[in-house]
């Protein structure tokens, strides 16, 4: 087996060598090519610069008397030049006006015009695969003649796209970026050598697993290869290629050994690639196949090894090569955070923490992952590109933690167990020496190096980073060391680790204060001090009226605070503020469960209602003098209380005893995502007439808790596609209280955004009304076929057929309308419902359907798509044809 092992290799590193070979060749070539046209450049303008300098002046060479006069201008534009007596080389001709810049192409108008072609392109192929497949299955081909015609037709797609790449034979209207049909051909005919290849071996059984492994991996080496020549979407389809291989032909004994040595092989392909063409997509892509092979055998301990080496080979090849600023990754400007470095970084530490789970936190798997951890340290220390690398490595270095502390309790590592002394040294707890080695060792890691990278970058967002990392890291290890080992108990020891590490903060913001007085850069340090200050507060207030007795403290010193210029009681209604917002903090429930069960008139409208009304009032009375800190604070605090308020009585309403229980009804969940949209509308309509920046961020928070809940609670918690609860009758029911009225308001929330926010927000908004749009769509059509209760009975054709003619309908509709109304957003939406109806075809509807029909809907499907395509270019996208270039 290690001999087939070596014989992979050997094999798949001679094509890996040319790619290198070809990418480095192409890569110097390309340099010599753009200093060339530098050079030409500087040329040019020299040349235009000496034609044009001369030309006021007359031809003869003026003598010393007339200099005076030659440097006066309006007297050398309008003296007539002598006669030449000789042939004079011919004055530099005006240099041609510089040619108009291509328009910038749309999202939309790229989606109209290649998007939509290339799917159907991709359609008309699946037709044509599928009507093969029928053909066999009719028996028209025997076996032998089906591999070799499959190998006929690759091999001539294959010269064909080669033969009309040197012609240079382009189609689509000219201006526009177009589908290069010798890149269609090859792709074409290499997608037709995998399944080829694959029918070889799974099918007929022509040949071993050893010889398909071989040429899937030829195949798929060659077209990564070819993609020098063709372009990208070569690229993609060669790295697919390589990446399933494995996958496709297995055997019953996985040798990862040899899988890993083919994986590293293509990996540092793909990233040459990548990095010679500069294309970030393939390095991104290239990153997440690499690590997602490393889930196969994660359990398995006898595997641990080449699963280490895997990883660690993928974070060396991608130090070498695509961190941007290291080694040979390309270049990076001081303080440029990176996605794609810090990204890959990311990627390859999540599957040593992967490992490290998996093996219960075996030796090796805990070596690899402090290495990694150090090294992207150090590779964020030398180059700020993989800065965003730092504060993930600190959470995923928490998540270590946390995973051993509550996996594993004290009594199986042989430690006493039983209740923990209050005031009493505990030593044997701290007998954990490996975690607590461990952790201190990266709490020192990442705070040392966090406080030292302050002064090496003016940039703030990478300091904030690094400091951000100093900070969570110790804070959360010494947490998760607590619980760990003293349960939350009170615990001396862990105490003292906590004054401990308050005074080394308090150390460090003394410290960066005294070098620059800018307090912004020791904020981190202040807060991390603050919060470890705060772990050993608590609140003992007693029953609601207490807290209804100080919210109404706070209007009254508003008041007072604005018709006297006591700057004092501002902080002191601010203060008083916050207590109440912790008592609430402390127990929502106010009084407990004696809240009562009428409806409305309760202690929640005493406990919640009054101090919203109470904020407010105050809130109102501070701003009149300042919109300072202590007016934003109350203003925050009204606003929670109000949206407390009226959730919690629609609950309270719904289910008549516990508001703060966990119940999943869609009703209930419904109404919260209604009201939530609400009261983001109203604070949307309040804060452009206020301007108050607590009205900006609490409309942007709401919104932001909103998308939560309707991601996880309308689309998967209580979707009663899933949970099977009724949802009534056929029209009015509980779809359109969860999504049609949901989606209603999110439009309109989409539409009073739309000048008001950024344009992500509003785009944001809008996606989730489309996506609630959707989803109602979806659930009524369920609902006329299965009734109230949607998980009874299979999904038929026609049912099927209804979701995409629906969808489809809808895209169509929202594309008129766009049009109609001159509306670009109503048109990107509809190219986003096309484009998920097309998906739905390709991903669902294939499998479901069969036969010659599902061929024949594939064609119709392809030329539908080139349809609208070929709509969009001529009639919402048309552009002149540009002469060729003499």
């Amino acid at each position: 087996m290690d001999m087939l092992g070596l014989l992979i290799a050997v094999v798949i590193a001679i094509p890996v060598l040319a790619i290198v070979s070809i990418v480095l060749t192409l890569g110097t070539r390309e340099h010599v090519k753009r200093l060339e046209f530098r050079l030409a450049s500087l040329e040019t303008r020299l040349a235009g610069t000496a034609g044009e300098a001369p030309a006021p002046k007359p031809v003869s060479a003026p003598t010393p008397e007339a200099l005076p006069a030659a440097s006066e201008p309006p007297e050398a534009k309008i003296e007539a030049p002598p006669t030449p007596s000789g042939p004079e080389p011919p004055a530099a001709a005006p240099a041609p006006p510089a040619p108009a810049a291509r328009p910038k192409i749309s999202l939309e108008e790229r989606f109209g015009t290649q998007w939509v072609v290339w799917a159907g392109g991709i359609a008309l192929a699946l037709g044509g695969f599928f009507l093969v497949r029928q053909a066999i299955e009719q028996g028209w081909f025997g076996p032998g003649a089906r591999v070799l015609l499959a190998g006929a037709v690759a091999l001539a797609l294959i010269g064909a796209g080669e033969w009309m790449r040197r012609r240079e034979l382009q189609t689509g209207l000219a201006g526009l970026p177009k589908a290069h049909i010798p890149s269609v051909l090859t792709a074409a005919g290499t997608a037709i050598a995998y399944a080829d290849v694959y029918a070889a071996y799974a099918l007929y059984g022509f040949i071993g697993p050893t010889a398909a492994f071989l040429l899937l991996g030829v195949v798929a080496l060659g077209t990564l290869a070819a993609a020098l020549l063709h372009g990208p979407a070569l690229a993609g389809l060669g790295l697919v290629g390589a990446f399933i291989t494995p996958l496709i032909v297995s055997t019953e004994q996985p040798n990862y050994w040899a899988l890993y040595l083919y994986l590293a092989v293509v990996t540092a392909a793909a990233f040459a690639l990548a990095r010679a063409r500069l294309w970030r997509w393939l390095a991104v892509t290239a990153v997440i196949a690499s690590v997602l092979w490393t889930l196969p055998g994660l359990d398995d301990l006898q595997a641990l090894t080449p699963h280490v080496v895997h990883v660690a080979i993928g974070f060396t090849l991608a130090a070498l090569l695509i961190i941007s600023g290291l080694l040979f990754g390309p270049d990076s400007a001081r303080g440029e955070i990176d996605p794609v470095s810090s990204g890959a970084l990311m990627a390859y530490l999540f599957a040593s923490m992967l490992l490290v789970v998996a093996s219960g936190h075996d030796t090796l798997a805990l070596t690899l992952f402090v290495v990694l951890v150090t090294s992207t340290l150090a590779i964020a220390w030398r180059t700020d590109a993989a800065a965003a690398a730092v504060p993930a490595a600190a959470i995923l270095v928490t998540l270590i933690f946390v995973q051993w502390s509550i996996d594993f309790d004290v009594g199986q590592l042989g430690l006493p167990t039983g209740p923990v002394p209050d005031s009493l040294w505990e030593p044997d707890q701290f007998l954990f020496g490996t975690p607590l080695t461990l952790g201190a060792a990266f709490a020192a890691l990442f705070g040392a190096s966090g406080f030292l990278a302050q002064d090496r970058d003016e940039r703030p967002l990478v300091a904030a980073l690094w400091s951000a990392s100093a900070v969570f890291a110790p804070i959360a290890i010494l947490i998760a060391l607590y619980y760990r080992i003293a349960g939350f108990d009170r615990s001396i020891p862990f105490a003292s680790a906590a004054l401990v590490l308050a005074g080394i903060f308090a150390f460090a913001t003394d410290a960066l204060n005294r070098r620059s007085p800018d307090a912004e850069r020791a904020a981190s340090a202040i807060f991390a001090t603050g919060s470890i200050a705060s772990l050993a507060l608590s609140l003992a207030l007693e029953k609601g009226w207490l807290t209804v007795s100080l919210a109404l403290m706070v209007p009254g010193i508003a008041w007072v605070a604005e018709k006297r210029s006591l700057p004092a009681l501002r902080w002191l209604a601010t203060a008083v503020a916050i207590g109440v917002l912790g008592r609430i903090a402390w127990d929502p429930r106010i009084v407990g469960d004696a809240i009562g069960t009428r409806p409305i008139f309760n202690w929640l409208l005493y406990g919640y209602g009054v101090p919203a009304a109470s904020f407010w009032f105050a809130g109102s009375m501070l701003r009149k003098r300042a919109d300072d800190v202590p007016a934003r604070v109350v203003d925050a605090a009204a606003i929670l209380f109000t949206v407390l308020l009226i959730v919690l009585e629609v609950q309270h309403y719904i289910e008549r005893s516990d508001p703060y229980g966990s119940g999943s009804e869609l009703a209930q969940v419904a109404l919260d995502v209604s009201l939530l949209l609400a009261v983001v509308i109203g604070l949307e309509r309040l804060r452009q007439k206020s301007g108050s920046v607590i009205h900006m961020i609490g409309a942007r928070l709401l919104a932001t808790a909103l998308l939560f809940v309707i991601v996880f609670g309308l689309g998967a918690g209580v979707d009663p596609w899933q949970t099977g609860e009724p949802v009534g009758g056929p029209f009015i029911n509980l779809v359109l209280l969860g999504y049609g009225i949901p989606a209603l308001l999110a439009g309109v929330l989409a539409y009073v955004t739309r000048d008001a926010r950024p344009h992500w927000y509003s785009t944001i908004v809008a996606v989730v009304a489309l996506g609630l749009a959707l989803g109602y769509l979806s659930l009524e059509i369920r609902t006329l076929y299965h009734g109230p209760v949607l998980t009874e009975g299979a999904t038929s054709d026609a049912e099927q057929y209804t979701y995409s003619a629906v969808w489809l309908l809808f895209g169509v509709a929202l594309l008129a309308a766009g049009i109609a109304l001159r509306s670009l957003p109503l048109r990107i939406a509809s190219a986003a419902v096309v484009v998920l109806t097309v998906l739905k075809v390709f991903l669902i509807d294939m499998s479901d359907l069969t036969g010659i029909y599902r061929a024949l809907s594939f064609l119709g499907l392809g030329v539908v798509l080139i349809g609208i395509g070929w709509f969009y270019q001529l009639l919402l996208f048309p552009r002149a044809h540009e002469p060729e270039p003499s």
